[in-house]
Formats: structure tokens, sequence, C-alpha cells
């Protein structure tokens, strides 16, 4: 299935309330869905303000591809280090660690215009229990199979909307 550029057609939705992602094909049918975590801040578009953005996206980037699952990246680089579950101890239990793949966010209104520069991104993390519910600070967090099944799908220049 090839992806749509066609700006009109949401092809990404997440839903804040089910915390939940829908993927469309062209003609607007779900073929997946997957939990998620938005802010445990809320929602808003503040620098500073760890909340999740809303309204209208485009998938800016992709990056990633080919990485470990658990790949720990900071700065949009690969560390080095891969992240599990059975091997939590080199990290902090409760760092917000951005791992396997990122879909980097850019917002398409005024009031999220400031998406790319605050971070926003759909990425892996080591928080994975907290997956469905608010937790994350301001990205939408995925378990890191599932950012991988959401990463094949997706091409820069799909359109998101976050509601």
């Amino acid at each position: 299935m090839s992806s749509t550029q066609n700006p009109q057609v949401i092809k990404i939705l997440v839903n804040v309330t089910s915390q939940t992602v829908e993927v469309r094909d062209p003609q607007g049918v779900v073929f997946l869905r997957l939990p998620v975590a938005t802010s445990r801040f809320g929602l808003g578009s503040e620098e500073g303000s760890f909340k999740t953005p809303t309204g209208l996206f485009v998938v800016a980037q992709k990056m990633g591809e080919g990485l470990p699952l658990g790949a720990v990246l900071k700065g949009r680089e690969w560390t080095g280090q891969i992240w599990s579950a059975g091997s939590p101890a080199q990290f902090a239990p409760d760092e917000d660690l951005i791992l396997t793949r990122i879909l980097w966010l850019q917002g398409l209104e005024l009031q999220n215009a400031n998406t790319m520069e605050r971070y926003i991104y759909f990425h892996g993390t080591n928080q994975e229990s907290l997956i469905g519910t608010p937790s994350s600070h301001g990205c939408i967090r995925l378990t890191n199979h599932d950012i991988l099944t959401l990463f094949q799908w997706v091409t820069p220049g799909d359109m998101v909307q976050i509601a």
C-alpha cells in the first residue's frame, strides 16, 4: 500500500480520550489501531509545558530506520545503547527514553506551529507499562514493537490529527 500525499486526507488520527492512534487508507478505512500515551500534563502548545499539542500536523521526518528494537536515541541520534525490559539497570527507572524509531511532527496551524521546535514525536519508550494512559512529556509514546509497526506505514508528508 502506498501512502497518500494528499494534504486533505488525514491518514493518522490520535484520539487523546481513548489514548489510541489509528492509521487509515486513502479511502479513510482504519486498518491499524494502536494504544499510545500522550502527555500527563494535558493538551497545549506552550513552549516548555510538556503538553501534547492538538490540531493538524504533517510527519516531517522519519528517523531510526534499521536500528535495533530498543535503540536509545538522544538528539535524534543513536547512542549505541539498547534498552530492554530485562536490563533497565543502566537507566534510571523514571527516565523518559526515546527508543527504537522517531516520527517527528510539524504543526500546520498557528496554535501548533512550534511543534518541531518542541521536539514532539511519535516514539518508542521504556515506560511501556504506562501506554494507554496520559503519561508522556508531550510526545506520543508507543510500545517499541508498535512504533516499528507504525513506522512501516508512515511516509513523510502524511497528515496527522491529534484531537
